[in-house]
Parts: structure tokens; sequence; C-alpha cells
């Protein structure tokens, strides 16, 4: 089993800066991604960042790309999303999942990942 827990969700400025933390505990061996994906009410989850077992691969969404770096300390065992340059339509709950993506095709399909955590709220003003 593994546990997630989400931190870094505030309220900002549109142009500003936040940087979300994930940290994992529990059984993460075997072969894995992680990502993070965010939720408005009423509409679907979407992947917004992902990053492969080693983080030698990463996944962008094309809202994000040029704004977005996902990266990982497995030392720390801790995911982060640094979120630059931020816009009022980034504002959602952001949550960080973790599972066993078989194919870089699938890495933003939600039901790859077994493990989620409670989710973080980013809330961006114009």
């Amino acid at each position: 089993q593994v546990q997630l827990e989400e931190s870094g969700g505030d309220s900002a400025q549109a142009g500003g800066s936040l940087r979300l933390s994930c940290v994992v505990s529990g059984n993460t061996s075997g072969r894995y991604s992680m990502a993070w994906f965010r939720q408005v009410p009423g509409k679907k989850r979407e992947g917004v960042a992902a990053i492969s077992n080693t983080g030698g691969s990463t996944y962008y969404a094309d809202s994000v790309k040029g704004r977005f770096t996902i990266f990982r300390d497995n030392a720390k065992n801790t995911l982060f999303l640094q979120m630059n340059s931020l816009k009022p339509e980034d504002t959602a709950m952001y949550y960080c999942a973790h599972g066993p993506v078989w194919h870089s095709t699938l890495i933003f399909r939600a039901r790859e990942y077994n493990n989620w955590g409670q989710g973080t709220q980013v809330t961006v003003s114009s």
C-alpha cells in the first residue's frame, strides 16, 4: 500500500508561482509512474504532468507546457510540481497519483493510477 500526501496549494495572483509537494510513503517498490492531475467541480479529472519511475521521462499537458515542471527527489520520496506563470484557468484541486502505468500513451489516464492523495487546492486570481 502506498500513501500520498500533497501540500503547497494556496491562492496566487495571475503570473505568480507555486510549488506543490507530494510525500510518498509505504511500499514503493516496483516500476511505477507518478503524476499530477487536477479537477474542477463538474469536470473530468485531467492529467497535468507525469514522470517515469526513474525520472528520466516527463510528460506535460499542452495547457501547462513551458510553465509547469514536474520533478522528484527519490532520496526524500517526494514529488514536486513547480508552477510558474499561473493563470486563472489553473484554478483547481490538484491531486498526486502513483501507479504502474505500463506505457507512456496511458500516462494521463486516471484509471492507470491506483494510489491518490487527498488533493490540495490551487486558486489563481486575475
